[in-house]
C-alpha cells in the first residue's frame, strides 16, 4: 500500500531523521572519545605520581625502576651462566659494604653475626666469662679477672693461658675470633683448657657465662686536694649514671676543679654526650644540632638542671677523640664554658641511623651531620669511595708534624665565633685552645721497636706472673712503685728483650730510660691493680694534665 505524507509531516520526518542521525553521530563521537580521555587521564596520573614520588622520595622511583632491577638482573645472569657455582647470599653480603663505602666513610653494613657484638660495648655489659686478655705468641694470656665474674668464681687467675674453648683451639686465632668463642648467651656453659705456670698438666674449668659489666668511666680520682680527674673511654648507655656517681664521689672528697679526659675516646651515643654537657652548662645553651638532606635541623639545648655549672673545667682531647667526644668538647668550647687541651680531634661528624633487616643484619646509614653551637661541622673532609685515605689521615697528620707543632696544622675551613667572640675554625675536628705536642725527647729506635713489637707488654705480663704475691702485697700505687724501684725493672727488661730478638743498645736504653720505666711500670701496675691505678701513676708526668693544673692555679680555666 502506498502511503502519502503531507508536506508538514514530510518536514517533520526530515527533522526527526536528521536528529536521529545527529544523535547517532554524537553517540559515535562519545564512544571514540572515551578511550582517548581514559588514556589521557592515565598519562596525567603517571606524570603527577612521578612528580610527587620524585619530590618526596629523593627520586627513588627512578632507582627502583632501573638500579635495583639491574642488580637483580646481574645476580640472575651470574646464577644462570657463571662458570662455577656461586653462593648468591654470600655474594650479596660481600657487596653490601662495598656499596655503602661509595657513600661516605661511616655508612656501614654489619652482618647478623657481628650485629650484637657491635653494640655490646656501648650497652654497658655483655655476656661472657669475665677476663681481660692479650695474645702472646698466638696464645691467649689472661691479664685481669673481672671481679665477681664467672672466671673469678671458678678460680681462673691472671697469667693463665687459655688454649681451648670447648673443642675449639684458641691458638693462632685473631682477637675477634677469640672473643666470639669466649662470649655467648647468658647461662650457656663453656669448658676452658688452661695452662698455668708451675702446673705440669693442663687444667679444665667449666664456666657459666653471665653478664659482665663494661665500665665506660674507667677512672675517677683526686689529682690533689682540689682537682678531680675523670677518664671516659666511650659514651655508652651507662656512661651518664657512671659519670654522676664519679662526680658525687669526687665532690665528697673536696673537688673544686675538674679535668675530663676524652683522649682515645672514639665516641658512642650522642644523647649521652648531651646529658653530660647539660651538667656543666646553664639553661638554654645549644649543645649540638644535626641537619641533613632528609633530616630537618634538630637542636639540643640544656635545661639548666646541671649540678656543676660553675665548676672550673678542662677537657683533654687527642687525635683519636671522635664523634660524641667532639660533641662534648665542641659544646664546652663554643659556649666558652671551659678550656680544651691537647691535639686536634679526629673529625667524625656524620650521624648514622641503624636500619635492621629481617636477618638481624644492620645498615648504619649516614642521615645527617653534627654541628657545634657556633655552626661548625665536626666532620673532616673525605672523598667518596676512598676509605683507605680517610683511615690513614692520622698517619698523614703524624708525617706532617701535627703531633709535634701547632704550626703544622693548617686550618683552612671557614671562621666561626664562640659566644664571647673567639675565633674557631670549621673544616673538621675540634682544635684545642691549648696545644700539647707529643713529647719525643727520650725517643730512640730501641724504645720504638720495644713498644711496636709489644715486648714491654710481654715482659710486664711475665714479670707479674713470676712475682704476683709480692706485687699484690703492695696495697697502693706508691707502694708498688717503691717496690719496683728496688728491682731494676729496665735492666731485667733489656735482658728479656735481647732473648726475644731485640739487641741491647746501652746508650739508647740510657736515653730512653724515663720512657721505658714509665711504660713498664704502667703495664705492671695495670696487671696488678687495673686501669685506674695505671692512670694515677701516669698523671703526675702527663704534660696535658700539668697544663690543666697550671690553669686552675692561675684561675684561667674559663676563656
Amino acid at each position: 500500500m502506498n502511503v502519502f505524507i503531507k508536506p508538514d509531516e514530510q518536514n517533520d520526518a526530515h527533522i526527526n531523521s536528521a536528529m536521529a542521525k545527529k544523535g547517532q553521530m554524537k553517540s559515535n563521537a562519545k564512544s571514540r572519545l572515551v578511550p582517548l580521555l581514559l588514556a589521557l587521564a592515565v598519562v596525567i596520573g603517571i606524570i603527577i605520581g612521578t612528580f610527587y614520588t620524585s619530590h618526596f622520595s629523593g627520586r627513588r622511583l627512578n632507582i627502583i625502576n632501573t638500579g635495583s632491577n639491574k642488580l637483580n638482573y646481574l645476580l640472575q645472569i651470574i646464577d644462570n651462566n657463571y662458570v662455577d657455582t656461586v653462593n648468591t647470599a654470600e655474594l650479596i653480603e660481600n657487596a653490601m659494604p662495598q656499596i655503602l663505602a661509595e657513600l661516605d666513610p661511616h655508612s656501614s653494613y654489619i652482618s647478623p653475626d657481628a650485629a650484637e657484638e657491635s653494640v655490646e660495648e656501648l650497652k654497658g655489659s655483655f655476656s661472657g666469662i669475665g677476663v681481660k686478655f692479650t695474645v702472646q705468641r698466638d696464645t691467649v694470656a689472661v691479664m685481669n679477672i673481672v671481679k665477681g665474674g664467672p672466671a673469678e668464681r671458678v678460680g681462673l687467675l691472671p697469667g693463665d693461658r687459655i688454649i681451648a674453648a670447648d673443642d675449639s683451639t684458641l691458638i693462632g686465632l685473631s682477637d675477634h675470633d677469640i672473643i666470639r668463642r669466649l662470649r655467648g648467651p647468658k647461662r650457656s656453659k663453656v669448658r676452658l683448657t688452661i695452662l698455668r705456670r708451675a702446673q705440669a698438666e693442663p687444667l679444665y674449668f667449666t664456666l657459666t657465662r653471665d653478664d659482665v659489666p663494661v665500665q665506660s668511666v674507667e677512672a675517677a680520682f683526686m689529682l690533689n686536694n682540689q682537682t678531680g680527674y675523670v677518664s671516659i673511654q666511650n659514651f655508652g648507655e651507662t656512661t651518664y649514671p657512671e659519670m654522676l656517681t664519679a662526680l658525687a664521689q669526687l665532690n665528697a672528697e673536696g673537688m673544686r676543679n675538674l679535668i675530663i679526659d676524652l683522649r682515645g675516646n672514639r665516641g658512642g651515643y650522642m644523647q649521652t654526650a648531651i646529658l653530660i654537657a647539660n651538667e656543666f652548662l646553664p639553661a638554654g645553651q645549644l649543645v649540638v644540632y644535626t641537619e641533613g638532606r632528609k633530616s630537618p635541623r634538630e637542636e639540643y639545648r640544656t635545661d639548666g638542671h646541671g649540678s656543676f655549672q660553675n665548676m672550673p673545667l678542662v677537657i683533654l682531647v687527642d687525635e683519636i677523640s671522635a664523634s660524641a667526644s667532639e660533641i662534648l668538647a665542641g659544646a664546652i668550647q663554643d659556649n666558652d664554658r671551659g678550656t680544651i687541651i691537647g691535639r686536634r680531634t679526629f673529625g667524625k661528624g656524620l650521624v648514622q641511623q641503624p636500619i635492621e633487616f629481617k636477618d638481624h643484619s644492620i645498615v648504619r646509614l649516614t642521615v645527617a651531620r653534627y654541628y657545634t653551637p657556633s655552626g661548625r661541622c665536626i666532620q673532616k673532609p673525605y672523598v667518596k669511595g676512598h676509605d683507605e685515605d680517610y683511615e690513614n689521615d692520622i698517619i698523614a697528620r703524624y708525617e706532617r708534624g701535627e703531633f709535634f707543632s701547632a704550626d703544622s696544622i693548617h686550618q683552612e675551613g671557614p671562621e666561626y665565633h664562640t659566644r664571647l667572640g673567639r675565633t674557631v675554625f670549621g673544616g673538621g675536628g675540634i682544635m684545642p685552645d691549648i696545644f700539647v705536642p707529643e713529647d719525643t725527647s727520650f725517643y730512640t729506635s730501641y724504645f720504638k721497636e720495644a713498644v711496636y713489637n709489644q715486648l714491654t707488654i710481654q715482659f710486664a705480663l711475665a714479670y707479674t706472673e713470676q712475682n704476683r704475691p709480692k706485687l699484690e702485697a703492695q696495697k697502693t700505687v706508691d707502694e708498688l712503685c717503691l717496690y719496683l724501684d728496688r728491682q731494676d725493672i729496665v735492666g731485667l727488661f733489656a735482658d728479656f728483650a735481647q732473648e726475644h730478638g731485640l739487641k741491647k743498645r746501652n746508650l739508647m736504653i740510657q736515653k730512653s730510660m724515663p720512657l721505658l720505666k714509665r711504660n713498664l711500670y704502667s703495664n705492671i701496675i695495670y696487671n696488678v691493680q687495673e686501669q685506674q691505678s695505671r692512670l694515677q701513676y701516669q698523671a703526675p708526668d702527663d704534660p696535658a694534665i700539668k697544663q690543666a693544673l697550671d690553669l686552675f692555679r692561675e684561675g684561667k680555666s674559663l676563656p
